[in-house]
């Protein structure tokens, strides 16, 4: 599943097309995303001017003058800015076309993401409404973490993937992360000093902004906007590492599996 990096690549490649462009026509080739696409969208989109690109969580926010686009990748989805003209694939389910004659294309062959459109406040979504502070924003730290896990005996690894708490620390970056900071993934939330909350909290904001330079991850479906794979996955420590050994000490990587996800540690450099 695209997490934050590749989110926050996908924005960074399609904005400098999108903004300050008029959307002149909206073509639909398959409504049954995630949550359908309702009759009267291509009519509510077409015509508005794009004002910019942001990104909330791991959504995309296409602010306009008549209200906002609201896209989520889902599990397999992808965003390119191309030639209208280009051969369709299997699974194009939207085009954008822009009056520079390039075209923002949708593409999700397993049909998990999804395409809403906002005419007030995107914030008060409910899809965003209840969401944590942003991992890389001013609201996000140590101090922040630790006060949010008085009394949580969740396990911490747990605790830091929950949208609730922070956005967009998925998987691959919980399992980086933690290793980083030399913390167990199965510790209680509640037993994690404040001190190394904040190693967390700097190690959470360290691996998201690496992954950020370089693309983010590719491990199965994810291309960016230029259709191309990011490259995090070479620097990965522990995730997918498995009885490798350990970058640092040589103990082999360990797995187990929490909340039905798949978790990587060192049982050696990652103390509970």
């Amino acid at each position: 599943m695209p997490e934050l990096p590749e989110v926050e690549t996908t924005r960074r490649g399609i904005a400098p097309s999108l903004t300050g462009q008029r959307i002149l026509q909206v073509t639909v080739r398959e409504r049954r995303l995630r949550w359908p696409l309702p009759r009267g969208f291509e009519a509510q989109v077409a015509g508005c001017r794009v004002g910019g690109v942001r990104r909330r969580a791991k959504y995309l926010l296409v602010d306009t003058d008549r209200g906002t686009l609201m896209i989520h990748l889902g599990m397999s989805g992808s965003l390119r800015v191309l030639d209208p003209g280009v051969a369709l694939l299997a699974h194009d389910h939207l085009d954008l076309l822009l009056e520079s004659g390039r075209c923002l294309r949708f593409n999700d062959p397993r049909r998990f993401g999804s395409v809403h459109w906002i005419a007030g406040d995107p914030a008060a979504h409910p899809l965003l409404a209840d969401l944590g502070p942003e991992p890389l924003g001013p609201d996000f730290d140590g101090d922040y973490l630790w006060s949010r896990a008085r009394g949580r005996s969740v396990a911490i690894k747990i605790f830091i993937m929950n949208a609730a708490i922070v956005v967009g620390v998925g998987n691959i970056y919980a399992s980086e992360a933690l290793f980083r900071a030399g913390i167990r993934p199965g510790t209680p939330a509640s037993r994690v000093s404040r001190a190394r909350m904040r190693q967390l909290a700097t190690a959470i904001r360290e691996v998201l902004a690496e992954a950020i330079a370089v693309g983010g991850t590719t491990l199965r479906d994810y291309v960016n906007a230029h259709g191309t794979p990011g490259y995090f996955r070479q620097q990965l420590f522990v995730y997918e590492r498995a009885g490798e050994a350990c970058r640092r000490c040589g103990c082999p990587i360990q797995h187990r599996v929490q909340g039905q996800r798949s978790t990587y540690f060192c049982p050696v450099c990652q103390r509970p």
